[in-house]
Order: C-alpha cells, then sequence, then structure tokens
C-alpha cells in the first residue's frame, strides 16, 4: 500500500512528508524489494557455469560489452531500484575481495529471497528467518573448513585446475591450459610472505591488450611492459644487460614560482644564460652516465636538450611514465625510485637482461624483460577481435585471483554444485536437531544451496529435477560428498577426481556476502521516498541525443 505518512489530529490529516513523497510499507514493501532483487539474480542466472550464456550490454555512448561476467554484467547495467543495487554492490564486493565468484553470490542471494518470501507467506516473521539463515550459514562455515583439502604454492597441478575451473566458462576455455600455465606461472612468481603468511597481489601482475594475433600468442614477461615510446630517435632501441635508472622528477631546467624578471643588455649575456641551462642538463646527464644507467625511465618530462645528451650517451630513455608502471618496474628490477638526480648512486640501479622497444599492433612499447626474480610480471594479451580480447582479460583476472585466493586461504573445495549439494545436505540434518520454526529457516537455506546445481543443469539443457535427485541419491551415499553435476554429459561424477575444483575462500565469501544481502532485504519494511527534483524528473537524453548533465538530488 502507497501513501504519503501521514497522521489525524481531530479529523484533519496532519501531512509529515513532502508532498510528491511516497512511501510503500508492510508485505507491500518486502515483496517489491524481494522482486526487484529476484529480477537481478534471475537475469544473471543463464550466465552461470560452463554452459552460460553471455550478455551483450549496449551503454548510453553506443558502445557494446560482451561478457558473462557477474559483475560487469552488474556494472554496465543502469539499475535503479535501491534493493537491486544492493546486489550490485555484494557482487562488487565480492570482485574486490576474492576476484571470482560475481555470478554465484548475486544467483545464490536471489534464491534465499525467494526461500523467505515462501516462509513469511505461512506466515513465518523475518526476523525468524534471518536467526535461522544465521545459524546456517555459521554450520556452513564450520562444515566446509572440514570438507575442503589443502593445497600449496608446489601444488601445480591442482593450482592449474583451479586456473582452468575458472576459465571453464568463459570464451577462452578453448584455450583455458594453456592460459592456466600463464596463470599460475605468475602469481608463483609475484607472491611474497609476510608475517609468516602467503600473499599475491594480482594488481601485480599487468595485463596488458594489444589487437592482433591469436589467443595463443598470449605471452608470459618475466618484467614489465611499458606503454610508452623512446624519446630520441638516436637513442638505442635495444639495450641488453641494461642498467635501469627510475626518476621522479623533471630531466629540465625547474622554472622559478616566483615572477621575476632578467633584464640583458648584451648578447652575449644570453648566449651565457643559455649556455648555463645546457650545461645544468648536461651534468644531469653526466651523473646519470657516470654511475653506470644506460636505460632511464621519468616519470616527469625530459628536456630537447637532455634527449640530445642521453642519446648521445647511447642511453635508451622513456618519459611521462605513468606512477603505477613506475612502482611495478621498482619491483620487477629491484630499482629504487629517486626523487632527485643528485641522490642517485649506483645501488639505485635496476637490473634487466633485456629493455627492447618493439612494435606491436602499430603502437611502440617497452618491453623490460627477464628480470633476476621479478615481484612484478606482465601478461601480453592477444587476439583477433577487441570484445574478444576485452573478456579474455576478464576471464585472466578471474583466474589470477582464483589462484591467489587458494595460495592466501591454502584450502580448496570440489566445484561443479558438488559442495553446495553436500551443504544442503548437512544442513537439512542439522535443522532436524534445532527444532522450532527455525528449523523451517535453516531447511530453506539448503535448499537455495541447491540452486547452484540446479542452473548448472538448467544452463546445460537438462532436466534440473533428475539433475538434483540423482544428486541427493549420490551423497547419501559413502564417498559421495564430492559428486556434483558433469554439464556435458548431464550425469553425476566425482568433480574433485575431474579437476573440478575452487577455492574455499571464494565459496566462503559467496555464502557469507549473498546471506548479508538477503538479510538487509528482509529487514526492510518500509520505503519512504522523496519526491524527485525537477532536474531529476526531467533527466533524460536532448536532441542531438546527448546525455542531460544536471543530476537529480533528493531531499
Amino acid at each position: 500500500m502507497a501513501s504519503a505518512l501521514a497522521g489525524q489530529v481531530g479529523g484533519i490529516p496532519v501531512l509529515i512528508l513532502k508532498e510528491g513523497s511516497s512511501r510503500t510499507y508492510g508485505r507491500e514493501a518486502q515483496r517489491a524489494n524481494i522482486a526487484a532483487a529476484r529480477a537481478i539474480a534471475e537475469t544473471l542466472r543463464t550466465t552461470l557455469g560452463p554452459r552460460g550464456m553471455d550478455k551483450m550490454l549496449v551503454d548510453s555512448l553506443g558502445d557494446v560489452t560482451i561478457t558473462n561476467d557477474g559483475a560487469t554484467v552488474l556494472d554496465e547495467m543502469d539499475i535503479q531500484h535501491p534493493a537491486a543495487k544492493m546486489l550490485v554492490e555484494i557482487a562488487k564486493a565480492q570482485d574486490e575481495e576474492v576476484g571470482d565468484g560475481t555470478t554465484t553470490v548475486v544467483v545464490l542471494a536471489g534464491e534465499l529471497l525467494k526461500r523467505a518470501e515462501e516462509l513469511m507467506a505461512k506466515n513465518i516473521h523475518p526476523t525468524i528467518i534471518i536467526d535461522g539463515y544465521s545459524r546456517a550459514l555459521n554450520f556452513c562455515q564450520s562444515e566446509l573448513d572440514k570438507v575442503s583439502l589443502p593445497v600449496s604454492l608446489k601444488d601445480d597441478k591442482i593450482l592449474k585446475l583451479i586456473a582452468e575451473t575458472s576459465m571453464h566458462a568463459k570464451v577462452v576455455s578453448s584455450v583455458r591450459d594453456y592460459l592456466s600455465n600463464l596463470t599460475v606461472e605468475a602469481i608463483k612468481q609475484i607472491v611474497e610472505e609476510r608475517d609468516g603468511k602467503l600473499v599475491a597481489d594480482v594488481d601485480q601482475v599487468q595485463l596488458v591488450k594489444k589487437q592482433g594475433g591469436s589467443i595463443l600468442d598470449t605471452k608470459l614477461v618475466q618484467g614489465v611492459i611499458v606503454d610508452k615510446e623512446v624519446v630520441h630517435t638516436g637513442m638505442p632501441r635495444r639495450v641488453e644487460n641494461a642498467k635501469i635508472a627510475l626518476l621522479d622528477c623533471p630531466m629540465e631546467v625547474e622554472k622559478t614560482e616566483i615572477d621575476a624578471e632578467i633584464r640583458i643588455s648584451d648578447p652575449s649575456q644570453m648566449k651565457a644564460f643559455i649556455e648555463e641551462e645546457e650545461k645544468i642538463l648536461k651534468d644531469m646527464v653526466e651523473k646519470i652516465k657516470n654511475i653506470g644507467a644506460n636505460v632511464v625511465f621519468c616519470q616527469k618530462g625530459i628536456d630537447d636538450v637532455a634527449q640530445h645528451y642521453l642519446a648521445k650517451a647511447g642511453i635508451l630513455a622513456a618519459r611521462r611514465v605513468k606512477k603505477s608502471d613506475m612502482e611495478k618496474l621498482a619491483r620487477a628490477t629491484g630499482a629504487r625510485i629517486v626523487t632527485s638526480i643528485d641522490d642517485l648512486t649506483a645501488k639505485d640501479l635496476g637490473h634487466a637482461e633485456l629493455v627492447e622497444e618493439r612494435k606491436i599492433a602499430d603502437e611502440k612499447m617497452i618491453f623490460v624483460e627477464k628480470c633476476q626474480n621479478p615481484k612484478s610480471v606482465a601478461i601480453l594479451i592477444r587476439g583477433g577481435l577487441e570484445k574478444f580480447i576485452d573478456e579474455a582479460e576478464r576471464a585472466l583476472k578471474d583466474a589470477l585471483s582464483a589462484v591467489a585466493d587458494a595460495v592466501e586461504c591454502g584450502r580448496y573445495i570440489a566445484g561443479g554444485g558438488a559442495t553446495e549439494m553436500e551443504m544442503a545436505k548437512r544442513l537439512r540434518e542439522y535443522a532436524a536437531k534445532v527444532g522450532g520454526k527455525e528449523q523451517l529457516a535453516i531447511e530453506a537455506f539448503a535448499n537455495a544451496l541447491e540452486v547452484i546445481p540446479r542452473t548448472l543443469a538448467e544452463n546445460g539443457g537438462y532436466d534440473p529435477i533428475d539433475i538434483i535427485m540423482a544428486l541427493r541419491a549420490e551423497h547419501e551415499k559413502d564417498g559421495g560428498s564430492t559428486v556434483g553435476i558433469d554439464v556435458y554429459s548431464g550425469k553425476p561424477i566425482d568433480t574433485l577426481k575431474n579437476g573440478i575444483i575452487e577455492p574455499l575462500s571464494v565459496k566462503l565469501m559467496a555464502l557469507k556476502s549473498a546471506a548479508e544481502a538477503a538479510t538487509m532485504i528482509l529487514r526492510i519494511d518500509d520505503v519512504i521516498a522523496a519526491a524527485k527534483t525537477e532536474a531529476g524528473a526531467g533527466k533524460g537524453k536532448e536532441a542531438g541525443g546527448k546525455e542531460k548533465e544536471e543530476s537529480s538530488s533528493e531531499d
């Protein structure tokens, strides 16, 4: 029921909210919120698993994105409903925290809300459902630890299978064997030990996309790719046994910040002034040359005169290098970024066996490679179609994140819906011991978990009821805890033995986030929306197809 918040004083209505405000409360508000969240979940459902479909998203500028990555789909969709936006937020949180499982978390949250709605129709209070869901989540967390298996940095085979499972549903699945090798090698290179724990920062794997060639031309570079070209034509294009200087200061004569006037009455004074500038720049280059550097990466500008002297000294140089690339160069080569050339010493120089400018797809880039034990590496992604390369990048990000998660948490579980089926079975046994109305909520949580194998079956073109019954029967047997669905045959298989595995942390995070989102939406029983301002109401496209820039503000 929608109405403005109002009161009655002696039969006279008292308006509390501004005119034009709307209010939805009680079951109506709950139904509307759950319907909006479920609509988002249903949109993403068809993208789950190796047989999942892709979505084509066209933005207001006409740019096309083709993907089945949950976070990307939701990011590109312009969602307005506040409850639906919560699911967008949990997908983003899942992506930022563990980098994979974004579709799973949204589909699971949608199913938890669907099951809760069924219980609310039986007059079970949302608070009881929330308590039941909370107990079910805690139980699942402890049980997942029991069914998970250990993995270490040395288990190349298992780490590779985790990367392959992550890429199974992507457009690059046909070459997942090749890409998973690159993924594992990259993560093993950048992993560090901090306070006795392994840390794998995925941001230290630089992903560079260049159209052309095939996906099999994608390669791992033991170093960094700098998307800049050599600044002067007289400089060498290839330097072996490179000694690298990283400068966070301009190789220019700095202009004074104070307004000053120089009066020159004699041409020789002008000449002396110019010569002094040249001398300063020449001294900078001499300093770099004398400490043995033959490659310079500068975050700021390099004066034309300085370029000339650097070229004369046979030093390869690049300017205006991004800060993030400078940091990666420091990690890869062992160099130290200096903020003043006067402070530069031989100890600050980094080392790489090869620094070379190469032309890739009509663009020149500098490859710094064959570094000794680099803590930052690069993957150059190639492909014939721009949209294909974009999706390949997303697939590699997911795979890198999955391997990094497995290395950091040190445990993995069976995929293909096997773990969800096992948790559902154990939850039903646990619910019987709890009893009361909460038992119904825990059983609803168990039924919701089965949405993952059910969706995998639906997307594979099989009867979900037959598959779920077959999986339940398998899980009742001894040793059937790792049985999931084979989406290619539609039959139950031991996913653990068949190499369909996932990191424990991805599954844990998905369960927690889905339960949190469902709980948050179930707690809402009143939606009070302020009236839109004229700017908000007038939003839309102007003549000529341009978006109005004014933004709507709410009171």
